[in-house]
């Protein structure tokens, strides 16, 4: 029989980075980029100073890491992953949004979206974070996009939608609710956000659409 191969292994700075891309998040998710405390960060991480510094030479570009690498693939997940070919985008949107509203957890009412608090800090302030951040909201409106635009060929959306403005307008609906919600802390504010949007989504279908 043939030997049985080993996983491979995770090298310890490799874990070291990771941890230290962990604990920032948390931190900076919590207090903003700003107030983020880099003394937090190594006692949530459990690493030194030394260890940090090794990994990334300032806080700037350990919150960037944070955008590119957890983040916006958390982000573009979250909101993407239903759409693959072969789905009925409008089902799909509202079965992700309906899924959103039902998984709205008491920490996203209060803590808001993560991209989009940092949208809002940091954008105006550094341009290093503006373009990860305008990248990750491309990236997210251009996958609605692509997958409205796949409906209207399929014949399940109304070839008169454009796609690409409805595709911006679902994200900016997105981000709008988490900072409403976050502002009132309610977590029925946002799950009503997320299923009245679901709803809207009806409107893109064709008059004489029925789904079976």
């Amino acid at each position: 029989m043939p030997k049985r191969r080993k996983a491979p292994r995770v090298r310890a700075p490799d874990r070291t980075r990771a941890r230290l891309l962990l604990a920032a998040f948390e931190e900076i998710y919590r207090h903003g980029f700003q107030a983020a405390s880099l003394d937090a960060i190594l006692a949530r991480a459990g690493v030194t100073k030394g260890a940090l510094y090794h990994h990334f030479p300032d806080k700037a570009a350990l919150g960037c890491a944070v955008v590119d690498e957890l983040i916006m693939g958390a982000v573009l997940d979250r909101w993407l992953l239903r759409l693959e070919p072969g789905s009925d985008p409008v089902t799909a949107l509202q079965k992700t949004l309906r899924h959103r509203a039902s998984s709205v957890t008491p920490r996203e009412a209060i803590l808001g979206c993560p991209l989009n608090n940092l949208a809002q800090e940091m954008s105006p302030l550094d341009e290093r974070f503006r373009v990860r951040i305008n990248g990750t909201f491309t990236a997210w409106r251009d996958g609605f996009a692509r997958a409205l635009a796949r409906g209207q060929r399929e014949g399940v959306i109304r070839p008169d939608v454009d796609a690409r403005k409805i595709a911006a307008f679902l994200v900016a609906s997105v981000e709008g609710s988490y900072g409403v919600a976050k502002s009132a802390g309610s977590r029925a504010m946002l799950r009503a956000s997320f299923e009245t949007l679901a709803t809207f989504l009806d409107g893109l279908r064709p008059t004489t659409y029925q789904q079976y």
